[in-house]
């Protein structure tokens, strides 16, 4: 399980690297279009940061892809996980604008008490 965590940013910064060279945008553009510092960036594309729900958004905005793409490879939604029901609901709404989603994920994300499953829930 130590091993996950870092290998997740890793292959999210790994997939963010590949979208942006996919848009033929420098790091220095994207950083720009996103609105986060150039090294910033740089740090979650080589997996040393894990971005908040909110930097993602601004990043898949930027990239012009959807970030629940992003919030799924960062494993802040599990697609198929009965716990991630309630955030990949939130992304889903149509008749909420993309900051209501946003900002109804933010707060969703802060109020839980336990992060979203990595795998089964431990029997308690």
């Amino acid at each position: 399980m130590v091993q996950e965590l870092p290998d997740r940013w890793r292959d999210l910064g790994k997939f963010i690297r590949e979208q942006r060279d996919l848009s033929r945008l420098s790091l220095r553009r994207l950083s720009d279009l996103a609105g986060i510092s150039n090294p910033y960036l740089s740090q979650i594309e080589r997996g040393l940061r894990k971005p908040s729900a909110e930097i993602l958004q601004q990043i898949a905005k930027a990239l012009r892809i959807s970030a629940e793409t992003l919030y799924e490879r960062a494993g802040l939604l599990e697609a198929s996980a009965e716990r991630g029901d309630t955030a990949a609901a939130i992304l889903r709404d149509p008749s909420l604008s993309e900051d209501a989603r946003q900002t109804l994920l933010k707060v969703y994300l802060s109020l839980r008490t336990d992060p979203l499953p990595e795998g089964p829930p431990e029997p308690g």
